[in-house]
């Protein structure tokens, strides 16, 4: 790219300017950084960062993090969605405590093979916890990139990845650092992707106050509205699902689900419907085994959510128990609010409030997404 020296000046001037105060931006911590890189994975700056407070309050270092049972830490990441990252970060740090001495590896290599660490992490903690100088690639960066080139590059291609990955890093400082102890890779990242979540957006690009419109291409040809080409949408499959609120002194009945999205988190159990199915008869036949006995009803009411490419409606039942109350269980539990002691679902929690209410749920549409968005970090 033509001059590379002066967009990253206008770039990085701009930056200092305009920047978001976000917390995870105010430290040098590499472990706290990584959170933060985990969490901001798939989802938005404003839902994230309530998240990150509480979860750096609780688990301050990687040691905390490793030390705590992983219902611990499921909790603290309910309705956050992706729960695999929460696992996969627990995983990691117990790795870091018992191999690296409890400190965050500065080595790529080493780094690297933590689970859930995928090449856009790797340089995202190394560059801004480490200062070190590795490139990040994210739907951010990439329709930047894309747009200052006016090549029609999708980071979904892996061919476009490439070049957009060899890109990016031709455009990395190497050297450069801020008085404060602020490193030039990691600050051009970060501007990198501030500008894509506040400027250089999806759709209606600003480009009259973009500090780097004299290089870019695309809107001197007058393409940056097609470029970067929009990705087709996948099609979701619908399911019905159906779940039992058996309460019990405002307590709701809840299980913990396994399966590859919400494995280890809890809700109200469910079956999975077929056309034609007797509801009541398959949810009956999922509260046996726990020994449990309930009059069910059909409540009315309809929750919808969006698990990867998986378009969910839930009808709810009533639940009236009869006969004895059961004690809880390793795989059941009675709870009285959205309280974070063991990880909710969205689902569970949104159930959960209404029990300690009192009160049946009305219809309505709410979503628990776990697909991806476009620009997370706006």
């Amino acid at each position: 790219m033509r001059d590379a020296a002066g967009v990253r000046r206008s770039l990085l001037a701009w930056y200092r300017r305009n920047r978001r105060n976000m917390p995870w931006r105010e430290t040098r911590d590499p472990y706290r950084i990584w959170v933060s890189e985990v969490m901001l994975q798939q989802t938005q700056v404003a839902t994230a960062t309530p998240y990150y407070e509480r979860f750096v309050a609780r688990f301050p270092d990687v040691r905390s993090l490793a030390r705590a049972d992983l219902g611990r830490v499921l909790a603290l990441w309910s309705g956050l969605g992706y729960y695999r990252r929460a696992r996969h970060l627990h995983e990691a740090a117990g790795i870091v405590v018992r191999e690296h001495g409890g400190r965050v590896p500065s080595d790529p290599r080493a780094f690297a093979t933590l689970p859930g660490v995928g090449r856009y992490t790797l340089g995202a903690v190394l560059s801004m916890g480490f200062g070190l100088p590795w490139p990040v690639l994210d739907g951010n960066v990439a329709r930047v990139l894309a747009r200052l080139t006016a090549r029609p590059l999708t980071v979904k291609r892996p061919a476009d990845a490439r070049e957009l990955w060899a890109l990016a890093e031709s455009l990395l400082p190497r050297s450069l650092r801020r008085a404060g102890g602020q490193a030039g890779p990691g600050e051009w990242n970060q501007a990198l992707m501030e500008l894509g979540a506040l400027v250089c957006t999806p759709r209606a690009p600003r480009c009259v106050t973009c500090p780097l419109r004299a290089a870019c291409r695309a809107r001197a040809l007058g393409l940056q509205d097609s470029v970067p080409p929009v990705a087709a949408r996948r099609t979701l499959l619908r399911v019905r699902r159906a779940v039992a609120c058996v309460r019990h002194r405002g307590r709701l009945l809840v299980v913990k689900r396994e399966g590859a999205h919400l494995d280890g988190l809890w809700e109200p159990p469910g079956v999975e419907l077929e056309r034609g199915q007797d509801v009541s008869a398959a949810l009956a036949a999922k509260l046996e085994p726990l020994g449990i006995r309930a009059r069910l009803e059909d409540s009315g009411a309809r929750e919808r959510h969006t698990i990867t490419h998986h378009d969910i409606t839930v009808e709810v039942w009533e639940g009236e128990l009869l006969g004895a109350v059961p004690r809880a269980g390793a795989r059941h539990r009675w709870v009285p609010s959205a309280g974070r002691s063991i990880g909710l679902s969205a689902l569970g929690s949104r159930l959960a409030r209404r029990a300690r209410a009192g009160s049946k749920p009305t219809r309505g549409r709410a979503r628990e997404t776990l697909s991806r968005r476009a620009s997370p970090r706006a």
